[in-house]
C-alpha cells in the first residue's frame, strides 16, 4: 500500500480526543482512487441505485430552471453538487466501511449509517453545507443581477449568447467562477473527511471538521490535488447529461473513505468488530436548539483496519 510511514511522518503524541494525522502525498491519492473503484466493483448495483438521483435530480433541475425561465440558476444549482457532495455519500462510506471489515454489503447495508451514534451530527454538518449551498446559489443570481439587470434570458441561445459575448458575461464568468471557488474551499476544508471520520470513529460535527482542517492543513498540495481530481471528475460526471455522476459520485465517496484512513492515524482504542450500537441518546430539550444538533453521543470501543504502524 502506498501510505507506508515511518514514526517521523506522524504528528507528535495527541490529546485524548484529538486524531493523529499522517502525511501522505500524490500517489496516496492514486491508491484511494483505486481502492474506491474496487470497492465500486465490489457493490456497483448499490452504489448505482444509492447515487442515480443524481443524475435524475441533475434533469429535473435542468428542465426547472428551462421551464420557469431561470437559466441562470443552472451552472450554480450543478456546480452545488460538490458542496452537498459528502454528506449525500454517507451511504457509500458505510460501504467501503463494511467491505474493508469484511461484513456483507447488501443494499440497505448503506443505511446503517442511520444508526450511527453521530448521526446528528452528521446531520448538523449536512446542514451547514446545505446553508452553504443556498448561499452560493443566492450570491450567484446577485452576481448575475449585476451584471445583466432583473431581465430574464428569452431562451438558452440568448443567454448562452449574453454569457459568452459580452463584456457583462465576461465579468459573470471572473467574478461568479471566482466566488463559487471561495465556497468550494470552504466545503471541501471543512468536510474532505469530516463525515467518513463521523462514520468510523462516532465524534461530533465540531471535531470531525477540526480534523478535516487539520488533513488540509498538514497536506495541503495532495488536498488540493484531491479538489481538482474531484472537480474534474463532477465535471465529466455532468457532461452526459449528469448521466455520468452515477458512476462518479460512488467512485468519489470510496475514495474518499480510503482517503480518510490514510490520512488519520486510526484510534488504537476502538474495536474494529463491533456493529453499530442501537442508538441511546440522551433526552434533550428542544431549548437547546441548534446545539441539540451536536449530541454527546457514547462512543464505542473500536479499531480501524489501516495498522497505523505500517
Amino acid at each position: 500500500m502506498a501510505t507506508q510511514l515511518s514514526d517521523a511522518s506522524l504528528m507528535a503524541k495527541p490529546t485524548q480526543d484529538a486524531a493523529t494525522i499522517r502525511t501522505i502525498d500524490m500517489s496516496d491519492l492514486r491508491e484511494a482512487l483505486r481502492l474506491g473503484w474496487e470497492d465500486f466493483k465490489e457493490v456497483p448495483s448499490h452504489a448505482i441505485l444509492l447515487c442515480l438521483i443524481y443524475p435524475i435530480l441533475g434533469l429535473v433541475l435542468a428542465r426547472i430552471v428551462l421551464g420557469y425561465s431561470v437559466l441562470p440558476l443552472l451552472f450554480p444549482l450543478a456546480a452545488g453538487f460538490a458542496l452537498i457532495g459528502p454528506f449525500a455519500a454517507l451511504g457509500l462510506y458505510e460501504l467501503s466501511r463494511r467491505l474493508e471489515r469484511g461484513e456483507p454489503t447488501p443494499a440497505w447495508g448503506a443505511l446503517a449509517v442511520m444508526r450511527s451514534p453521530s448521526f446528528g451530527a452528521m446531520l448538523a454538518l449536512g446542514t451547514l453545507l446545505l446553508a452553504l449551498f443556498v448561499t452560493w446559489v443566492a450570491t450567484w443570481q446577485a452576481i448575475y443581477v449585476a451584471a445583466f439587470g432583473y431581465e430574464p434570458a428569452a431562451a438558452m441561445p440568448d443567454f448562452v449568447t449574453r454569457v459568452l459575448t459580452t463584456p457583462e458575461g465576461r465579468w459573470l464568468i471572473a467574478v461568479g467562477c471566482g466566488v463559487g471557488f471561495l465556497f468550494a474551499v470552504v466545503a471541501f476544508c471543512l468536510s474532505v473527511v469530516s463525515f467518513p471520520m463521523m462514520v468510523d470513529r462516532h465524534v461530533g460535527a465540531g471535531e470531525a471538521m477540526t480534523t478535516s482542517l487539520r488533513v488540509v492543513a498538514r497536506n495541503p498540495m495532495p488536498m488540493a490535488a484531491w479538489g481538482l481530481i474531484v472537480t474534474a471528475l463532477l465535471v465529466l460526471g455532468m457532461l452526459p447529461f449528469f448521466v455520468g455522476l452515477a458512476v462518479v459520485i460512488p467512485l468519489l465517496g470510496h475514495a474518499t473513505w480510503h482517503l480518510y484512513r490514510m490520512a488519520v492515524v486510526p484510534d488504537p482504542t476502538r474495536s474494529e468488530t463491533e456493529p453499530y450500537p442501537p442508538a441511546i441518546r440522551e433526552h434533550r430539550s428542544a431549548a437547546d436548539f441548534p446545539s441539540v444538533l451536536f449530541p454527546p453521543w457514547p462512543r464505542k470501543q473500536r479499531t480501524n483496519f489501516y495498522d497505523s504502524s505500517e
